[in-house]
């Protein structure tokens, strides 16, 4: 068998397939392990390049690839996709060769490895994303529900969290409502104490953080952010300014392009969500009116007065490598 030198990996939850190839390219080595044995495989081989799909476990393969002498490169989804020979035949064999050819390109852009700090963080962001995801459906549940009965009390959520214990006794809603009132009530309060205790764990983290100090002093940046931020950016070095920062974030307009007239479309917000959402809907407000004449977002997908993202700071000054530049 020739010596491998790259060797692409299609992770799943329970199998793992590879496909291996030399130093010519050429494939010599294709195969579905499970877990244990692909880890025992790995240990074998002489140190390598692994690429992989930045998926679920991605990251935790690609520290465990490295701690054994390997370099492991994620590569996001969309830019292995166009590598794979059938668009019919997807199996994950054909994934594990598509990962192959496009780990090999030379202009292939890779993701950061994160750390193990940094997806600890990052847990507990995408727990209040959920938590709070999962407040705003109840709320809206609950509006609906009792809309069918004749009761409004507008559209703000904290006006409908104070109304309920009074809903809870009005005769004019049937029992089975009211009952279903009082069901609802506590769940609620345990998803805002939920919400509550995240902030207060994610705050608690950065809170001696050197470089979440230095994020905190830009204006209109606080905890949740600048935590928020130094868990989904490994090297801030990985940008050359604040725009490529933007475009990372997916604050750039869509394009649909050709023959020299460029078409340019909405903002296509396809960066992590957490960045961008990190604090609540009222602290956005809360923030925005405090510095809208002072920092305007010039971004066109956000009105005056409801910067509810990084438009602004990441789109008009340049990259700094110490502090990130970011606004939330």
């Amino acid at each position: 068998m020739n010596e491998i030198t790259t060797v692409g990996v299609d992770l799943a939850k329970e199998v793992i397939a590879v496909c291996a190839a030399d130093r010519s390219g050429k494939t010599v080595f294709t195969r579905v392990f499970r877990r244990d044995t692909f880890a025992a495989w790995a240990v074998r081989l002489p140190a390598c390049v692994f690429g992989l799909e930045a998926c679920g476990a991605a990251h935790h393969w690609a520290r465990w690839l490295a701690s054994h002498g390997h370099t492991p490169r994620l590569m996001a989804a969309e830019f292995v996709k166009p590598f794979r020979k059938s668009r019919a035949t997807k199996n994950d064999r054909n994934d594990a060769e598509a990962v192959l050819t496009a780990v090999r390109q030379p202009n292939m852009r890779f993701v950061a490895v994160k750390s193990i700090d940094q997806q600890a963080c990052l847990s507990w962001h995408r727990m209040r994303q959920g938590w709070s995801e999962e407040r705003t459906a109840l709320i809206n549940r609950l509006r609906g529900l009792l809309g069918e009965f004749g009761v409004w009390r507008g559209r703000s959520a904290g006006v409908l969290t104070r109304a309920l214990p009074a809903l809870e006794h009005d005769e004019a809603l049937p029992l089975l409502v009211r009952r279903l009132v009082a069901e609802a009530r506590p769940h609620l309060a345990r998803l805002d104490a939920a919400i509550a205790g995240c902030e207060v764990q994610i705050k608690s983290h950065v809170k001696g953080n050197a470089a979440a100090q230095r994020i905190t002093a830009i204006t209109g940046v606080g905890s949740l952010t600048a935590a928020a931020v130094l868990a989904t950016v490994t090297d801030a070095r990985d940008f050359r300014n604040g725009r490529q920062f933007a475009a990372w974030q997916g604050l750039v307009p869509r394009q649909d392009s050709s023959g020299g007239q460029a078409r340019l479309g909405r903002i296509t917000k396809r960066g992590d969500c957490v960045t961008c959402g990190a604090c609540s809907p009222k602290e956005r407000a809360r923030r925005c009116r405090r510095h809208s004449t002072k920092n305007r977002c010039c971004a066109p997908a956000c009105k005056p007065g409801s910067c509810n993202c990084m438009h602004g700071w990441a789109t008009t000054r340049p990259w700094s490598p110490s502090p990130t530049n970011t606004r939330g």
